[in-house]
């Protein structure tokens, strides 16, 4: 993943100094990111979805003001909501803000709704978000089908980062040499 770059604005009056990850071309610039999904499940499958915003929600996200540490998608009606995902709300928004935790619809086609349904009645099978980002001017999240592991998976998961840390720290001091 690049390293990220720091943006500075200058409205005026103050400096706003704002962090941007930058993505692969075509993939746009990423606000947020669920690091517990891939600790907490092992991800099979992901689609990219649209998610409906309303009023100044969007340059909430544009500033990076996201969280989809405790969010989770669940489908109703055949229709995809995300609930639990924290958007705050706009400082210069005033009484046009919107709820934080609102429940907010996913734009999927109805085959990839289908499929999401056919999936998750598997026992065990959850949908979790694991990135939002925006791309050519929309606001995508990137939803994921994942069965939830034990705690011995997540022991032996961290056992393999350590071990692949190990590695590359005893390869870069084999290089200096």
């Amino acid at each position: 993943m690049p390293s990220p770059s720091f943006i500075l604005y200058n409205n005026k009056t103050k400096l706003l100094r704002e962090k941007v990850i930058e993505m692969p071309k075509g993939m746009g610039k990423m606000v947020a990111q669920n690091k517990k999904a891939n600790h907490d499940y092992f991800i099979e499958e992901t689609f990219e979805a649209g998610i409906v915003l309303q009023g100044t929600e969007i340059k909430s996200v544009r500033n990076g003001k996201v969280q989809l540490r405790d969010a989770f998608v669940r489908i109703r009606n055949n229709e995809a909501w995300i609930s639990n995902m924290h958007i705050s709300p706009y400082e210069q928004g005033n009484r046009f803000n919107h709820d934080p935790i609102r429940s907010r619809k996913l734009l999927l086609h109805k085959r990839q709704i289908s499929q999401l349904i056919g999936t998750i009645k598997e026992q065990g099978m959850t949908i979790v978000p694991i990135k939002m980002y925006l791309k050519d001017g929309y606001a995508k999240v990137l939803i994921g089908i994942g069965k939830g592991k034990k705690n011995y998976d997540k022991r032996e998961d961290l056992k393999k980062k350590e071990a692949k840390r190990e590695v590359e720290r005893a390869f870069k001091a084999r290089l200096r040499e």
